[in-house]
């Protein structure tokens, strides 16, 4: 790819999603890893000739890193992507392949070299800075496994009646990314997976933090000692007077109106196409999860310091 072109991708924000400054950054921090990795696999394999030899890469780092960003902006199959900078389609293939992993430990940034790559460090994060997180499941669309494959019943999901994975996703109380949990099948309860990572047994003997969520996650609070607040209860299911109804509502409306930043920050992931219908393979579902998330918190992080007055 000409230099023109690779300038008119980083300059443009709708293109990956991303601003010219984060990209920089990404090319500075993943660049030397790429290469690193890339040689250890090279000394790594039995091999007939000296290291070096052999057919060159027609792409340098810096094109590898802008594929796989524009793939997971806007789902651009593998075959465009090869026209468009010019090399073969398996050639892109491998350059996603290999940079999507890189994406995916980075974890979510949430200050200038602070990051976070587990559940219990942003636990610790919202506990040692008095904030308040919030926490919800969001579904993913995916390929039908075959016909006869064990468990493929599980993908399908009860809510949207379709083969889909699940993530749990934490914000905090301004709809940050902080953390998306590896996929899990569309079958699975937003309680059952919030329990599945963890979430409960790191709020019962962690630090005290305010997490809101919704009523799929009723009855986490009484096993995390109030920790996890949920919409409340109605005390009357029937004949209810109307001083309570009012209550009622009143309570669910606020409650409502501090937890909507969590859906802000999934339709923010979701903007990635790629998360709106994964086409590839299932087992790479949690490097795609996984990087997005990296990134949106990260162009977060820059947008929010950027915007505070010097």
């Amino acid at each position: 790819m000409g230099n023109a072109s690779r300038a008119a991708i980083i300059s443009d924000r709708m293109i990956t999603g991303l601003s010219a400054e984060v990209i920089a950054e990404l090319v500075t921090e993943l660049g030397p890893l790429w290469h690193e990795r890339h040689q250890a696999r090279l000394t790594s394999m039995p091999r007939k000739r000296a290291v070096g030899a052999g057919a060159k890469y027609r792409l340098v780092f810096v094109d590898r890193l802008l594929a796989t960003l524009v793939h997971l902006r806007h789902a651009t199959t593998h075959d465009v992507l090869a026209c468009w900078f010019g090399v073969d389609r398996s050639t892109l293939t491998r350059a996603i392949t290999e940079v999507r992993p890189l994406l995916a430990e980075r974890g979510c940034t949430v200050g200038s070299g602070v990051r976070l790559w587990t559940l219990a460090e942003v636990i610790d994060h919202l506990g040692a800075d008095g904030k308040t997180g919030i926490v919800d499941g969001t579904e993913i669309r995916v390929r039908r496994p075959a016909a006869g494959r064990k468990g493929r019943d599980r993908f399908t999901s009860g809510r949207s009646r379709q083969n889909a994975v699940k993530t749990m996703v934490v914000t905090d109380g301004d709809g940050r990314m902080l953390f998306c949990s590896p996929a899990r099948p569309g079958s699975c309860a937003d309680i059952t997976h919030a329990r599945q990572v963890g979430l409960v047994t790191l709020l019962a003997d962690g630090p005290v933090v305010e997490i809101l969520a919704d009523a799929g996650y009723q009855g986490l609070g009484a096993q995390t000692g109030g920790r996890v607040i949920t919409p409340p209860h109605r005390t009357f299911k029937k004949n209810a007077p109307g001083w309570y109804e009012e209550m009622h509502e009143r309570r669910r409306k606020a409650h409502s109106s501090r937890r909507i930043r969590v859906e802000h920050g999934i339709a923010h992931l979701k903007n990635r196409r790629v998360l709106t219908r994964h086409l590839g393979r299932r087992e790479h579902m949690d490097h795609t999860v996984q990087a997005v998330a990296g990134l949106l918190s990260h162009q977060q992080t820059v947008d929010l310091t950027s915007a505070r007055p010097m």
